[in-house]
């Protein structure tokens, strides 16, 4: 069982930066693809990030890419997303996930996730 919680959420100007973090619990993180979503108000959850295991690999949805970047600390047991040039449409409730597969596969960027956090709100304003 892994536990999530996430961090660092809040209210922040368009164009200004926040970074979230997620710690996880358990002995085996390392092994573990991580992956950050979020969930605006009346939208379905979206993919933002992922990475794999080892941290050599990423992936981004096309609305972030280039703006935000997620890394992980092994040591720490902790994955982070840092943001910025928000927009008022990054606003959203953002969740931390993690699988145990190693390796990022197209079924992570659907939202195919072991476990998740209880997600911290990002609020950006115009």
């Amino acid at each position: 069982q892994v536990q999530l919680v996430e961090s660092g959420g809040g209210l922040v100007q368009a164009g200004g930066s926040l970074r979230l973090s997620c710690a996880a619990s358990g002995r085996t993180f390392s092994s573990y693809t991580m992956g950050w979503f979020r969930q605006a108000p009346a939208k379905e959850r979206e993919f933002v990030s992922a990475i794999s295991s080892s941290g050599v690999n990423t992936y981004y949805a096309d609305s972030v890419k280039g703006r935000f970047t997620i890394s992980r600390d092994n040591a720490k047991n902790s994955v982070y997303l840092q943001m910025n040039s928000l927009k008022p449409e990054d606003t959203a409730v953002y969740y931390c996930a993690a699988d145990s597969r190693a390796y990022l596969t197209p079924s992570h960027t659907r939202g195919v996730m072991a476990y998740w956090g209880q997600g911290t709100q990002v609020t950006v304003s115009s």
